[in-house]
């Protein structure tokens, strides 16, 4: 039997984004951004929510492709508001369109937005070993950089739990996954597709200490 994280429960839409998506390095502009969007629209709700609506969006906001949503104006807004299919919430919907500005800008000065992001993990995976799901932080020191830096260049929706979920979601964070009994024998998250970086390729990584961040003693 395939053993899975507890948090993917027995609904077909986790399972399946249990194993096919979570925890696989993301490379790919689009679909880093659908993810940034998604995981903003997700603050306060549950991320089952947010996967039950994740057609919606696509349709929605033009398949996540940040240059349309870019162009969206107040009339776009009010549209996007008025949609059962996503969460009608007037600031994540105008973060979503200020993120996509943001996206473009970052991937001007960069080449990718891909590359810029990767930089806060030095372009490989972080490798965790938690003994149980009560280990897991809301936040670490790289999720609060990375919203830092965000945030700064005019991303809403992007604190440092949105950000750490988001790092889980593309790869950056890896855990070493344990079954319901706590054994700690789930699968192991593929890395195949982080293995073929290299850190050269993400330029030098952001230094925790830029964000003047005092991670806390215990």
């Amino acid at each position: 039997m395939k053993q899975r994280c507890p948090w993917a429960g027995t609904d077909p839409l986790y399972v399946a984004y249990h194993d096919t998506e979570w925890g696989r390095p993301v490379h790919d502009d689009r679909k880093l951004f659908e993810f940034l969007i998604l995981e903003g629209a997700q603050a306060g709700l549950s991320w089952l929510t947010i996967l039950r609506k994740r057609e919606n969006y696509r349709e929605a906001f033009d398949h996540f492709d940040p240059r349309k949503v870019a162009t969206y104006d107040a009339r776009n807004v009010e549209e996007l508001l008025r949609n059962p299919g996503i969460i009608r919430n007037r600031r994540k919907v105008e973060a979503a369109v200020g993120n996509a500005r943001a996206f473009l800008a970052v991937q001007e000065e960069f080449g990718s937005f891909d590359r810029y992001i990767w930089r806060f993990v030095g372009g490989h995976p972080v490798r965790n070993a938690w003994r149980s799901g009560e280990e897991i932080p809301a936040s670490t020191p790289e999720s609060v950089a990375m919203s830092k830096d965000l945030k700064r260049r005019g991303f809403g929706f992007v604190g440092p739990t949105v950000c750490y979920a988001f790092m889980q979601a593309v790869g950056w964070s890896t855990t070493t996954r344990w079954n319901a009994s706590g054994t700690g024998s789930c699968e192991a998250v593929h890395l195949s597709q982080s293995s073929q970086r290299t850190q050269s390729d993400f330029g030098t990584r952001v230094s925790l200490r830029e964000t003047h961040f005092t991670p806390r003693r215990t």
